[in-house]
Protein backbone atom coordinates (compact mmCIF):
# COMPACT_ATOMS: atom_id res chain seq x y z
CA UNK A 1 0.00 0.00 0.00
CA UNK A 2 1.62 3.67 -0.58
CA UNK A 3 1.49 6.14 1.97
CA UNK A 4 -0.84 8.61 0.37
CA UNK A 5 -3.00 8.32 3.57
CA UNK A 6 -0.32 8.87 5.90
CA UNK A 7 1.26 11.76 3.43
CA UNK A 8 -2.07 14.02 3.32
CA UNK A 9 -2.31 13.70 7.24
CA UNK A 10 0.81 14.96 7.80
CA UNK A 11 0.88 17.63 5.50
CA UNK A 12 -2.76 19.08 6.48
CA UNK A 13 -1.40 18.53 10.68
CA UNK A 14 1.51 20.88 9.28
CA UNK A 15 -0.28 23.28 7.50
CA UNK A 16 -3.37 23.97 9.62
CA UNK A 17 -1.12 23.81 12.97
CA UNK A 18 -0.15 27.38 11.42
CA UNK A 19 -3.33 28.42 12.72
CA UNK A 20 -4.86 26.32 15.20
CA UNK A 21 -2.40 24.97 17.62
CA UNK A 22 -2.32 21.63 20.02
CA UNK A 23 -5.19 20.08 18.74
CA UNK A 24 -3.95 17.29 16.62
CA UNK A 25 -6.18 14.19 17.38
CA UNK A 26 -9.24 16.87 16.66
CA UNK A 27 -7.95 17.47 13.85
CA UNK A 28 -7.31 14.16 12.50
CA UNK A 29 -10.30 13.00 13.47
CA UNK A 30 -12.27 15.45 11.49
CA UNK A 31 -9.64 14.64 8.60
CA UNK A 32 -10.82 10.75 9.28
CA UNK A 33 -14.72 12.16 8.38
CA UNK A 34 -13.74 14.19 5.37
CA UNK A 35 -11.64 11.11 4.27
CA UNK A 36 -14.34 8.97 4.79
CA UNK A 37 -16.93 11.18 2.93
CA UNK A 38 -18.73 11.94 6.45
CA UNK A 39 -19.85 14.99 7.75
CA UNK A 40 -18.69 16.67 11.74
CA UNK A 41 -20.91 18.93 14.04
CA UNK A 42 -18.51 20.27 16.30
CA UNK A 43 -20.24 21.54 19.51
CA UNK A 44 -18.03 24.34 21.50
CA UNK A 45 -18.49 27.62 23.43
CA UNK A 46 -17.80 30.64 20.98
CA UNK A 47 -14.25 31.54 20.43
CA UNK A 48 -12.40 28.48 20.60
CA UNK A 49 -11.72 28.24 17.03
CA UNK A 50 -14.53 26.22 14.83
CA UNK A 51 -14.82 28.93 12.21
CA UNK A 52 -11.13 29.43 11.71
CA UNK A 53 -10.65 25.27 11.63
CA UNK A 54 -13.50 25.10 8.72
CA UNK A 55 -11.35 28.26 6.84
CA UNK A 56 -8.04 26.82 7.28
CA UNK A 57 -9.28 22.87 5.97
CA UNK A 58 -10.40 24.80 2.97
CA UNK A 59 -7.53 26.84 2.35
CA UNK A 60 -5.35 23.64 2.90
CA UNK A 61 -7.03 21.85 0.19
CA UNK A 62 -7.99 25.16 -2.45
CA UNK A 63 -11.56 24.47 -2.19
CA UNK A 64 -14.60 26.62 -2.51
CA UNK A 65 -15.58 28.15 1.13
CA UNK A 66 -19.37 28.51 2.10
CA UNK A 67 -20.69 29.75 5.55
CA UNK A 68 -23.96 30.03 6.18
CA UNK A 69 -25.24 31.71 10.14
CA UNK A 70 -27.94 29.76 10.87
CA UNK A 71 -30.98 32.14 12.23
CA UNK A 72 -34.64 31.70 13.41
CA UNK A 73 -35.61 33.45 10.08
CA UNK A 74 -33.76 31.68 7.91
CA UNK A 75 -35.71 29.85 5.27
CA UNK A 76 -34.79 26.91 3.56
CA UNK A 77 -34.69 28.31 0.20
CA UNK A 78 -31.56 30.49 1.95
CA UNK A 79 -29.73 27.22 2.21
CA UNK A 80 -30.25 25.69 -1.12
CA UNK A 81 -31.45 28.00 -3.49
CA UNK A 82 -34.61 28.83 -6.03
CA UNK A 83 -36.05 29.74 -8.92
CA UNK A 84 -36.09 33.31 -9.76
CA UNK A 85 -38.49 35.11 -12.61
CA UNK A 86 -36.13 37.37 -15.26
CA UNK A 87 -38.10 39.99 -16.84
CA UNK A 88 -35.35 40.05 -19.60
CA UNK A 89 -36.19 36.68 -20.57
CA UNK A 90 -39.48 35.40 -19.28
CA UNK A 91 -37.83 32.21 -17.48
CA UNK A 92 -37.22 31.06 -14.29
CA UNK A 93 -32.91 30.76 -13.57
CA UNK A 94 -31.46 29.04 -11.02
CA UNK A 95 -30.12 31.16 -8.03
CA UNK A 96 -27.71 28.65 -6.44
CA UNK A 97 -27.74 28.51 -2.83
CA UNK A 98 -24.50 28.60 0.01
CA UNK A 99 -24.58 24.30 -0.38
CA UNK A 100 -22.98 24.68 -3.61
CA UNK A 101 -19.65 23.87 -2.23
CA UNK A 102 -17.10 21.80 -1.39
CA UNK A 103 -16.76 23.16 2.52
CA UNK A 104 -20.09 23.99 4.21
CA UNK A 105 -19.94 25.77 7.64
CA UNK A 106 -22.90 25.53 8.92
CA UNK A 107 -22.79 27.89 12.21
CA UNK A 108 -25.26 27.75 14.75
CA UNK A 109 -27.00 25.03 13.31
CA UNK A 110 -29.43 24.93 16.11
CA UNK A 111 -30.55 28.59 15.99
CA UNK A 112 -32.71 27.72 13.25
CA UNK A 113 -36.14 26.42 13.21
CA UNK A 114 -36.27 22.59 12.25
CA UNK A 115 -37.96 23.24 8.82
CA UNK A 116 -34.52 25.24 7.91
CA UNK A 117 -32.31 22.32 9.53
CA UNK A 118 -34.25 20.06 7.56
CA UNK A 119 -32.81 21.80 4.18
CA UNK A 120 -29.38 20.38 4.96
CA UNK A 121 -30.54 16.57 5.63
CA UNK A 122 -31.27 15.77 1.74
CA UNK A 123 -27.78 16.90 0.70
CA UNK A 124 -25.72 15.56 3.26
CA UNK A 125 -27.15 11.62 2.88
CA UNK A 126 -27.55 11.76 -0.82
CA UNK A 127 -25.51 14.46 -1.91
CA UNK A 128 -28.42 16.05 -4.06
CA UNK A 129 -30.15 18.95 -3.85
CA UNK A 130 -33.97 19.14 -4.99
CA UNK A 131 -35.02 22.57 -6.41
CA UNK A 132 -39.10 22.49 -7.61
CA UNK A 133 -38.57 19.22 -8.47
CA UNK A 134 -35.31 19.01 -10.49
CA UNK A 135 -32.39 17.58 -8.75
CA UNK A 136 -29.01 19.22 -9.02
CA UNK A 137 -25.37 18.13 -7.58
CA UNK A 138 -23.66 20.01 -5.12
CA UNK A 139 -19.95 20.46 -5.24
CA UNK A 140 -17.48 17.42 -4.72
CA UNK A 141 -16.43 16.87 -2.30
CA UNK A 142 -19.20 17.97 -0.25
CA UNK A 143 -17.73 18.29 3.25
CA UNK A 144 -20.24 19.83 6.05
CA UNK A 145 -18.56 21.16 9.18
CA UNK A 146 -22.08 22.51 11.59
CA UNK A 147 -21.17 24.49 14.84
CA UNK A 148 -23.66 24.33 17.98
CA UNK A 149 -22.98 26.61 21.11
CA UNK A 150 -24.10 23.69 23.96
CA UNK A 151 -23.81 26.65 27.19
CA UNK A 152 -26.14 29.52 25.65
CA UNK A 153 -29.59 27.51 24.55
CA UNK A 154 -32.18 29.90 24.99
CA UNK A 155 -33.55 30.79 21.22
CA UNK A 156 -32.12 27.46 19.97
CA UNK A 157 -33.79 24.59 18.33
CA UNK A 158 -32.18 21.30 19.37
CA UNK A 159 -31.53 19.35 16.75
CA UNK A 160 -33.54 16.36 15.81
CA UNK A 161 -32.39 12.68 16.09
CA UNK A 162 -32.31 12.19 12.03
CA UNK A 163 -30.62 15.03 11.86
CA UNK A 164 -27.28 14.34 14.07
CA UNK A 165 -27.55 11.26 12.81
CA UNK A 166 -26.60 12.51 9.28
CA UNK A 167 -23.39 13.58 11.03
CA UNK A 168 -20.94 10.87 11.40
CA UNK A 169 -18.72 12.82 14.20
CA UNK A 170 -19.27 15.19 16.85
CA UNK A 171 -15.96 16.82 17.62
CA UNK A 172 -15.24 19.07 20.25
CA UNK A 173 -12.23 21.42 19.91
CA UNK A 174 -11.48 22.74 23.59
CA UNK A 175 -9.76 24.76 25.12
CA UNK A 176 -5.91 25.16 24.90
CA UNK A 177 -3.30 24.42 27.63
CA UNK A 178 -1.08 27.33 29.05
CA UNK A 179 1.71 26.39 26.74
CA UNK A 180 -0.88 26.27 24.20
CA UNK A 181 -2.56 29.61 24.50
CA UNK A 182 0.75 31.32 24.58
CA UNK A 183 1.74 29.79 21.34
CA UNK A 184 -1.52 31.06 20.32
CA UNK A 185 -0.92 34.77 21.25
CA UNK A 186 2.57 34.31 19.52
CA UNK A 187 1.22 33.34 15.88
CA UNK A 188 -1.07 36.12 16.24
CA UNK A 189 1.16 38.97 17.51
CA UNK A 190 1.54 40.85 14.49
CA UNK A 191 -1.32 39.41 12.01
CA UNK A 192 -3.23 36.29 11.22
CA UNK A 193 -1.65 33.18 9.75
CA UNK A 194 -5.17 32.18 7.86
CA UNK A 195 -4.46 35.27 5.69
CA UNK A 196 -1.47 33.45 4.21
CA UNK A 197 -1.91 29.80 4.59
CA UNK A 198 -1.51 28.17 0.95
CA UNK A 199 -3.05 25.21 -0.46
CA UNK A 200 -0.62 21.57 0.52
CA UNK A 201 -3.20 19.10 -1.20
CA UNK A 202 -5.09 19.01 -4.76
CA UNK A 203 -8.42 17.88 -4.56
CA UNK A 204 -7.36 14.84 -7.02
CA UNK A 205 -4.88 13.47 -3.81
CA UNK A 206 -8.12 13.71 -1.25
CA UNK A 207 -10.02 11.36 -4.27
CA UNK A 208 -6.67 9.62 -4.36
CA UNK A 209 -6.64 9.45 -0.49
CA UNK A 210 -10.45 8.65 -0.22
CA UNK A 211 -10.03 5.45 -2.95
CA UNK A 212 -7.22 4.37 -0.96
CA UNK A 213 -9.31 4.35 2.32
CA UNK A 214 -12.25 2.61 0.27
CA UNK A 215 -9.92 -0.30 -0.29
CA UNK A 216 -8.66 -1.04 3.39
CA UNK A 217 -9.23 -4.49 4.72
CA UNK A 218 -11.48 -4.88 7.68
CA UNK A 219 -11.42 -8.92 8.59
CA UNK A 220 -14.14 -10.86 9.84
CA UNK A 221 -13.11 -10.84 13.32
CA UNK A 222 -12.89 -6.86 12.84
CA UNK A 223 -16.48 -6.60 11.70
CA UNK A 224 -17.62 -9.06 14.45
CA UNK A 225 -16.09 -6.48 16.81
CA UNK A 226 -17.79 -2.94 15.21
CA UNK A 227 -21.16 -4.47 15.72
CA UNK A 228 -20.54 -6.12 19.09
CA UNK A 229 -19.66 -2.47 20.20
CA UNK A 230 -23.03 -1.43 18.57
CA UNK A 231 -25.12 -3.82 19.16
CA UNK A 232 -24.16 -2.94 23.13
CA UNK A 233 -25.48 0.36 23.15
CA UNK A 234 -28.95 -1.35 21.78
CA UNK A 235 -28.89 -4.05 24.72
CA UNK A 236 -28.23 -1.83 27.94
CA UNK A 237 -30.78 -0.77 30.05
CA UNK A 238 -29.68 2.50 30.08
CA UNK A 239 -30.16 3.59 27.00
CA UNK A 240 -33.56 4.83 24.99
CA UNK A 241 -32.34 4.44 21.71
CA UNK A 242 -28.90 2.67 20.75
CA UNK A 243 -26.85 3.06 18.05
CA UNK A 244 -28.25 2.95 14.44
CA UNK A 245 -27.20 0.69 11.41
CA UNK A 246 -26.36 3.53 9.73
CA UNK A 247 -24.11 4.48 12.44
CA UNK A 248 -22.57 0.98 12.66
CA UNK A 249 -21.21 1.84 9.30
CA UNK A 250 -20.05 5.42 9.57
CA UNK A 251 -18.03 3.14 12.61
CA UNK A 252 -16.69 1.11 10.30
CA UNK A 253 -16.10 3.71 7.17
CA UNK A 254 -14.07 5.84 10.19
CA UNK A 255 -12.07 3.24 11.49
CA UNK A 256 -10.73 2.24 7.52
CA UNK A 257 -10.25 6.19 6.80
CA UNK A 258 -8.10 6.47 10.06
CA UNK A 259 -6.38 3.11 9.74
CA UNK A 260 -5.15 4.62 6.05
CA UNK A 261 -4.00 8.22 7.36
CA UNK A 262 -1.86 5.97 9.61
CA UNK A 263 -0.32 4.59 6.76
CA UNK A 264 -2.01 0.72 6.83
CA UNK A 265 -4.43 -1.17 4.42
CA UNK A 266 -6.13 -2.99 7.15
CA UNK A 267 -7.90 -1.89 10.21
CA UNK A 268 -6.94 -2.72 13.60
CA UNK A 269 -9.21 -2.81 17.23
CA UNK A 270 -7.36 0.23 18.01
CA UNK A 271 -8.75 2.25 14.82
CA UNK A 272 -11.93 1.30 16.00
CA UNK A 273 -11.43 2.37 19.28
CA UNK A 274 -10.07 5.94 18.13
CA UNK A 275 -12.76 6.92 16.24
CA UNK A 276 -15.74 5.17 18.59
CA UNK A 277 -16.40 7.92 20.86
CA UNK A 278 -16.83 10.75 18.22
CA UNK A 279 -19.07 8.10 15.92
CA UNK A 280 -21.36 6.56 18.30
CA UNK A 281 -21.80 9.49 21.25
CA UNK A 282 -24.21 11.47 19.54
CA UNK A 283 -26.20 8.24 18.56
CA UNK A 284 -27.38 7.43 21.54
CA UNK A 285 -30.21 8.46 24.04
CA UNK A 286 -29.80 7.71 27.61
CA UNK A 287 -32.92 6.82 30.10
CA UNK A 288 -33.81 9.49 32.36
CA UNK A 289 -32.17 9.51 35.15
CA UNK A 290 -29.31 7.47 34.48
CA UNK A 291 -26.11 8.36 36.73
CA UNK A 292 -23.79 8.49 34.04
CA UNK A 293 -23.51 10.55 30.67
CA UNK A 294 -23.44 9.60 26.59
CA UNK A 295 -19.30 9.71 26.55
CA UNK A 296 -18.61 7.81 29.75
CA UNK A 297 -21.24 5.08 28.25
CA UNK A 298 -19.42 4.83 25.34
CA UNK A 299 -15.87 4.57 26.84
CA UNK A 300 -17.29 2.00 29.20
CA UNK A 301 -19.25 0.22 25.72
CA UNK A 302 -15.65 -0.04 23.94
CA UNK A 303 -13.45 -1.17 27.32
CA UNK A 304 -15.73 -3.54 28.02
CA UNK A 305 -16.05 -5.38 24.49
CA UNK A 306 -13.68 -8.43 24.14
CA UNK A 307 -10.75 -6.93 21.72
CA UNK A 308 -10.00 -9.76 18.64
CA UNK A 309 -6.29 -10.73 19.15
CA UNK A 310 -5.66 -12.26 15.60
CA UNK A 311 -3.02 -10.77 12.82
CA UNK A 312 -4.93 -8.51 11.34
CA UNK A 313 -2.27 -7.80 8.51
CA UNK A 314 -3.07 -11.16 6.58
Amino acid sequence: MSNRGNELHNKLLGNIGKVIVGKDQTLTLLFTALVAGGHVLLEDVPGTGKTKLAKALAKSFSLNFSRIQFTPDLLPTDITGLNVYDPKTGDFVLRTGPVFTNILLADEINRATPRTQAGLLEVMEERQVTIDGQTYLPGNPFFVIATQNPVETAGTFPLPEAQLDRFMMKLSVGFPALQEEISILEKYMDSDPLETLSAVVTPEELAAVRAEAGAVRVSPAILDYIVRVTTATRDSNDVLMGVSPRGTLALMHAAKAYACLNGRDYVVPDDVKAVGPAVLTHRIILGYGKNTDCIRFIADVLKNTIVPTEDFEK
